[in-house]
């Protein structure tokens, strides 16, 4: 349900936020208060080495010395169809990519479906289909599953869980505490399309250019990246929460601050449009098919040689640096040279986005 709000439309959505005493019921989901309740409630009682990395995914060393990556995520994007993708395509790729981001060759998915009475066979057919093409394209095999049906009325059409395990290659370190000051900060490609995507197809939207959604599996692109002996320190794919909020997180691992300039991050007129008509901001638009890299700066401009060889990531290019630690974590230079403070929305632009 859309409302106004201060900075252009904001967006209700059932989402866990921390009380006093109970969840309780407001916006967000990938913002300040869902990283509270991660940080405060969720991840302490849980603490171990693989959990406290804060990555895409935990990495588990085997007695053989081999390593894996493993990853879970739940997807209840709404609608569960939009144009580019559909809840299974982004069901395999959201956890593909958490797998990439991790180093990991993804080696087996699973597939946990939560089905509302009465939704329509043809619709779940065509969900499973499109993870097949997904999966069948990685490749990577869906190798287990579990199926639950839940009273009508209970489960807005289908939710999917998907959990996945890949391999992490010998001298493999990638993760967010690595980051370093002379790092350079790699985007993989234009912002904001799945945001502006999704949303269109919720609320009806229509714009002159038909904005598809940028889902995407990114093994590819980044085992090309390992395969050229480049010395990846860091990886984040840019789902809920943006560009923003991904640097922040990975700033605060480290001890380190990011600076970025505006001028060099690619949003495609028509994403830029409708985030100035809607009053969103594309830093903070989710995405299922770009990521960051961080690595030397001496290498930064072989990897956006390497990126830009790979369909998702046409528009690679340098965006900004890593620097010694100051008051402020992420920090952007505008294209009219001023300097912005980037961080976490207190809530989120777009929930239910994934």
């Amino acid at each position: 349900m859309a409302e106004p709000g201060g900075d252009g439309l904001a967006f209700t959505c059932p989402v866990p936020l921390i009380g006093t005493e109970r969840i309780l019921l407001a916006h967000g989901g990938g913002g300040q208060l869902m990283h509270r309740l991660i940080e405060q409630v969720l991840a302490p009682p849980l603490s171990n080495a693989a959990l406290d990395a804060r990555h895409d995914g935990g990495v588990i060393a085997l007695p053989s010395g081999a390593r894996l990556a493993m990853t879970t995520d739940s997807y209840v994007v709404r609608p569960l169809f939009f144009p580019g993708g559909d809840i299974g395509s982004l069901a395999v790729n959201g956890t593909v990519n958490d797998l990439a981001m991790c180093g990991a060759r993804p080696l087996g998915l699973s597939a946990g479906l939560i089905l509302e009475e009465g939704f329509p066979i043809a619709d779940l057919g065509r969900i499973v289909e499109s993870m097949r093409r997904a999966a069948q394209a990685i490749p990577v095999p869906v190798v287990t599953g579990d199926t639950k049906v839940v009273e009508r009325g209970k489960g807005d059409g289908v939710f999917i869980n998907s959990a996945g395990i890949g391999l992490v290659g010998e001298g493999i370190d990638i993760r967010p505490a690595r980051v370093c000051e002379g790092d350079a900060v790699v985007l993989s490609g234009d912002l904001g399309c799945h945001g502006i995507a999704v949303l269109a197809a919720r609320e009806g939207l229509s714009f002159e250019t038909t904005i598809e959604s940028d889902c995407a599996p990114l093994w590819a692109p980044v085992l090309a990246l390992l395969d050229a002996g480049l010395h990846i320190h860091c990886l984040r794919d840019l789902t809920r929460g943006g560009l923003a909020s991904a640097l922040v997180e990975i700033a605060e691992a480290g001890s380190a601050s990011i600076e970025i300039r505006e001028d060099l991050i690619p949003v495609r007129d028509d994403v830029r449009g409708a985030c100035e008509l809607l009053g969103f901001d594309p830093l903070y638009l989710a995405n299922e098919g770009r990521f960051v890299a961080f690595l030397p700066a001496g290498e930064a401009a072989r990897a956006v040689e390497i990126l830009r060889q790979f369909d998702p990531a046409r528009q690679a290019t340098r965006i900004g640096d890593v620097r010694p630690r100051d008051e402020t974590a992420v920090a952007m230079r505008t294209r009219y040279g001023g300097r912005r403070v980037i961080d976490m929305l207190s809530g989120e632009q777009l929930p239910r986005i994934c």
